[in-house]
């Protein structure tokens, strides 16, 4: 278990099944902190949040909203409204080229439980108030987390308000490792997708390449690529040492990051709404008309 004055906050929800116990913290923006697999940690950057929220990084399983990624600058024009973001807000965080970078930080948004049972937890948040300063399109998240077997799956629905559109382009950021094998040994396996073209700062061209798939060791490769991919049901996973943990979309999710810096012991594989940069180029974004609402679910199975 992490040790941090955030991660012993009272608030935290646990939920398990035989083989699984999650660890969730609602009042700082739902984030997982914790997966165990028959008692072994299989999430990483979960060993000082206290210095992550004070960074803004991101760590464990974040949710990542009102945009994934990066934007392309700090200004944006969406669902008719154009949108310039206050680079000294302490709702944004920004990359290492000044790009704002996975939207509000988790450690600023506060959820309301609304159910929770020994193997299920759900949570609630009003995007409203000054949250409206980033992104200035009011609605509800949704949040449903379910333990199954060996299984968790994570279900997320966005409602618009009554006032006008909402544009959709949040994802997750799942930090995976593998316990009892060095990670030149984990083995990735990735589907066939459609890669996307980045310029220099990491945002999509608009071009993109066949990408064939991928199933072998990962050694001293490193990625850090975007995807489009052929199937919403696509599976990516990450093996050694008799464990294989997979990363399901279930629905709802069009795009992917791959995230495994070589020097690291982790891989994201990064469930995406809408691509990098979305809310900038109006690539891939979809609408969630007033009223109307959208769901997106993936989950992590460990085999």
């Amino acid at each position: 278990m992490p040790t941090s004055t955030i991660a012993a906050d009272p608030s935290a929800v646990e939920i398990v099944t035989s083989d699984l116990k999650a660890r969730f913290l609602p009042t700082f923006g739902m984030l997982g902190v914790s997966l165990r697999h028959r008692g072994a940690e299989l999430l990483r950057r979960v060993d000082d949040l206290d210095t992550a929220a004070a960074k803004g990084s991101t760590a464990g399983i974040p949710l990542l909203h009102p945009w994934a990624n990066r934007l392309a600058g700090s200004s944006y024009r969406a669902a008719g409204r154009a949108v310039e973001l206050d680079p000294t807000s302490p709702l944004l965080h920004f990359d290492g080229n000044g790009l704002p970078m996975h939207g509000v930080p988790w450690a600023r948004l506060a959820w309301q439980v609304t159910s929770s049972t020994p193997s299920s937890l759900a949570a609630r948040l009003d995007w409203r108030g000054v949250l409206l300063s980033v992104f200035p399109f009011p609605h509800q998240l949704d949040l449903a987390i379910e333990a199954r077997e060996q299984t968790l799956r994570v279900s997320t629905r966005l409602a618009a308000g009554s006032d006008g559109p909402v544009p959709v382009s949040f994802g997750f950021h799942p930090y995976l490792g593998l316990p009892g094998a060095p990670r030149s040994d984990w083995r990735a396996s990735l589907p066939a997708m459609s890669e996307l073209l980045l310029d220099a700062r990491g945002i999509p061209t608009g071009d993109e390449r066949a990408f064939p798939g991928m199933n072998e060791p990962l050694g001293g490769v490193g990625l850090d690529a975007g995807f489009a991919v052929l199937d919403e049901r696509a599976a990516f996973s990450l093996s050694a040492a008799g464990r294989c943990v997979t990363l399901q979309l279930l629905s709802g999710y069009r795009y992917a990051q791959v995230f495994a810096p070589r020097d690291r012991d982790f891989v994201a594989f990064e469930p995406m709404t809408a691509p990098t940069a979305a809310l900038c180029s109006g690539r891939g974004l979809r609408l969630v008309q007033p009223g109307g609402d959208f769901r997106a679910s993936f989950e992590v199975r460990v085999d």
